[in-house]
């Protein structure tokens, strides 16, 4: 099994038989007793298990309420100055409640955010019955930390009115660009042309339509989802990734781990109350069956011959829960097709794979030889299966194809890669490092546990010249990799400073902190276990450290060489980790014994080289200047509601944009082709064909990637100087 528990079963166990929690029982418990039960069990999983469990005090109160309450008003359109002022009294109490297992705050807070959701839901329709003038001097401010709250009633509905007239006026600005368009296009005799003022009464309609949705979303939204960002408020106040999970986001996050779920394999899309197949996954349970296409609008959903239930006006979420179920088991769909019939389509559930979340090669043709590129989204492993996909072992397969096609040289990308399985991330670095320490992984009490790369055999899979990417959203495992081949200067590190998460989590099951008679009693009151679950807490339990006794944690990765991107103008301190005031703090350790490969010469010969073609190429200087613009903006969130001046601020922001997207659509254009070994698979069906040719495409004209070739090509270069120059082949 994968190196995927961090922490020792045993500490796990050691923690459950430490403290155990009661449950009153009996028929019809309301669902305040489950929820102070969660609370009991996630604080005291915190103060027992947590690598720097925070004092439960005022300052952590205070942090606790002000981060709920921006998570459930952050726009401030829904609480009142009158509402702030009652809620206030619990600003230094909720540490208090923590510790006698009340949540009257929450349950006061609620029933206000409710009562204000109803409020508001008579608001916005009223506001938009009527045209809005464009041609005052009002400004909005879009930053909620420099308005106060609304005063009272009267206060919420200018709120809400400054801010309706903001999206219509950005609707109505919309509505008459694309007219526009339609007066220039040669066929547009035909058209229907509005004026002005029936295309403002279109902008109010639409952004109606846009609230209609949205309130019927809050309505959908249950008082237990709204506890569980009460509780995500306290656990992300110990630090940012510190989370709990209900039962049914538990399974959603397994999912997104392995890159896999069981179903039928259809992408499906919301449009006006409808729910229409977009596409249809190859090798899915639904293209093996071979009946649903893309087009046909699912109108029921039947769990095998039981009743199908119409999903009129359901929400997208909650039709995936009814089309997702167990392997095996039927499901079965009312369509209309594209020709108007009504078809029922029986599907049996199955395993759908997720290609776009697996890694993806391609052979880049440069004037100096070929070169590998491999694209890596994130650090994918099925935990739950031992014979499911995982990272390490793709990669491995990806290397050796690109190593059969005889490239001189392979770029890793890890841009916008959060991480994932610390397991694969030490065998993924032994393909290029071979045997030796990749990590180091120590909690608050114990010694540094040096993690070790042992691939099979005694060679190493790629020893060639290698690049790793990467961006300010490479996080975690990303960082890890990222680290460890830069200290052992096995590869040259491309981009920019990179996220800063150096914390290691363990998923906690709450169930276990639960005594048995309990738990069993909770099982009898539901009805069956699937509804007595409590659900689980990712917790942080260790911090990670690079072999050199550095932290990444909140310092990052500093790439060897830097390209500019669109946060080149901002602050680090205003990205990644280090943003966030309950991130845990850097620090350092021993380093452990390691040798360096000393893959990459000389560096600073390789960043003057890439300096020297960055700061010539017009592209990069845009992206620099926009960078720029960009932070600018982000100091000043007014905008003007007057048209005239709404529309040159935007002609100038999308001028820029315009600029940018012309320099890059042709700034490069790499010749990419797929390794020969991919080929049978890509070409099983059109939808396949179609999805690699727009990934290829893309990947072409991406202006790091040439520049990232560019520097493998002088690495290879220098490389290939240093052998003459010491006699090695």
């Amino acid at each position: 099994m994968k190196n995927k528990i961090l922490i020792p079963l045993l500490i796990i166990g050691g923690l459950a038989a430490f403290f155990s929690f009661k449950y009153s029982g009996g028929s019809g418990q309301s669902s305040e007793e489950k929820r102070i039960l969660v609370i009991k069990a996630v604080m005291k999983t915190i103060q027992t298990g947590h690598y720097s469990p925070k004092s439960l005090d005022d300052t952590f109160s205070a942090r606790v309420y002000n981060k709920l309450v921006r998570e459930l008003d952050g726009e401030k359109l829904f609480f009142t100055k009158q509402d702030m002022a009652k809620l206030g009294v619990y600003q230094y109490q909720i540490d208090d409640e923590l510790m006698t297992n009340s949540i009257e705050f929450f349950d006061s807070l609620d029933a206000i955010l409710v009562r204000r959701i109803n409020d508001a839901e008579k608001i916005y329709p009223e506001e938009l019955s009527k045209p809005f003038n464009f041609n005052t001097n009002e400004e909005l401010q879009l930053n909620p930390d420099k308005e106060e709250y609304a005063d009272g009633t009267e206060g919420l509905k200018e709120r809400w009115r400054e801010d309706l007239k903001w999206r219509v006026l950005a609707k109505y600005e919309d509505l008459k660009t694309d007219q526009d368009k339609k007066k220039e296009n040669k066929d547009s005799v035909n058209a229907v042309m509005k004026t002005d003022k029936e295309l403002e009464a279109q902008a109010r309609d639409d952004v109606k339509k846009s609230y209609e949705r949205q309130f019927k979303r809050y309505h959908k939204w249950k008082d237990d989802e709204r506890f569980t960002v009460y509780v995500n408020a306290i656990t992300e106040t110990e630090d940012p990734h510190t989370s709990y999970f209900p039962p049914a986001d538990k399974k959603l996050f397994d999912e997104s781990m392995s890159g896999s779920f069981f179903g039928i394999g259809a992408q499906l899309s919301p449009a006006n109350d409808k729910v229409t197949v977009t596409a249809i996954i190859t090798g899915s349970p639904c293209w093996k069956q071979g009946e649903l296409k893309e087009g046909d609008e699912i109108k029921k959903v039947a769990q095998g011959d039981k009743p199908p239930v119409d999903i009129q006006g359901y929400e997208l979420d909650d039709v995936v829960k009814l089309i997702r179920g167990p392997k095996g088991t039927e499901v079965r769909l009312t369509v209309k097709k594209t020709d108007g019939s009504t078809k029922v389509i029986p599907i049996i559930r199955g395993v759908v794979e997720r290609e776009e979340t697996f890694a993806k090669s391609a052979i880049i043709k440069s004037k100096d030889g070929p070169v590998g590129y491999i694209y890596l989204p994130e650090f994918y492993a099925d935990f739950n299966h031992t014979s499911g996909r995982s990272c390490s072992a793709d990669i491995a397969e990806e290397v050796k194809k690109l190593k059969e096609s005889g490239v001189k040289g392979i770029i890793l990308d890890l841009r916008d890669n959060g991480g994932g399985s610390l397991g694969d991330v030490v065998d993924m670095a032994g393909l290029f490092i071979g045997r030796g320490p990749v990590v180091q992984v120590k909690d608050s009490h114990s010694d540094p546990q040096v993690l070790r790369s042992r691939p099979s055999g005694d060679s190493t899979a790629y020893t060639g010249p290698l690049a790793i990417m990467v961006n300010e959203n490479s996080a975690s495992a990303s960082e890890i990799l990222a680290a460890a081949l830069q200290d052992y200067r096995r590869a040259i590190i491309v981009g920019t400073l990179t996220y800063g998460k150096g914390t290691v989590q363990k998923m906690v099951d709450l169930d276990q902190m639960i005594d048995p008679m309990t738990r069993l009693q909770m099982i009898n009151d539901t009805a069956g276990a699937q509804g007595s679950s409590i659900g689980s807490l990712k917790l942080t339990m260790e911090k990670f450290y690079r072999v050199n006794g550095g932290s990444t944690q909140l310092k990052g990765v500093t790439p060897d060489i830097a390209i500019p991107d669109k946060y080149e103008g901002f602050d680090d301190d205003d990205l990644g980790e280090r943003q966030n005031k309950a991130a845990l703090p850097w620090d350092e350790i021993p380093s452990a014994s390691y040798k360096q490969t000393n893959s990459v010469g000389n560096l600073r010969q390789l960043e003057s080289l890439s300096e020297s073609r960055i700061s010539s190429n017009p592209t990069f200087k845009l992206i620099e200047e926009n960078s720029e613009y960009l932070k600018k903006k982000s100091e000043d969130k007014t905008v003007s509601l007057n048209e005239v001046k709404y529309k040159k601020e935007q002609e100038e922001i999308n001028e820029r944009s315009k600029k940018l997207d012309e320099l890059l659509k042709n700034a490069v254009t790499l010749e990419m082709a797929n390794p020969q070994a991919d080929m049978e698979k890509i070409n099983e069906d059109s939808t396949s064909i179609k999805k690699n040719k727009e990934w290829l495409k893309n990947k072409s004209k991406d202006i790091y990637i040439s520049e990232t070739v560019n520097i493998i090509n002088d690495l290879a270069k220098q490389n290939m100087q240093l052998n003459i120059g010491t006699g090695m082949k």
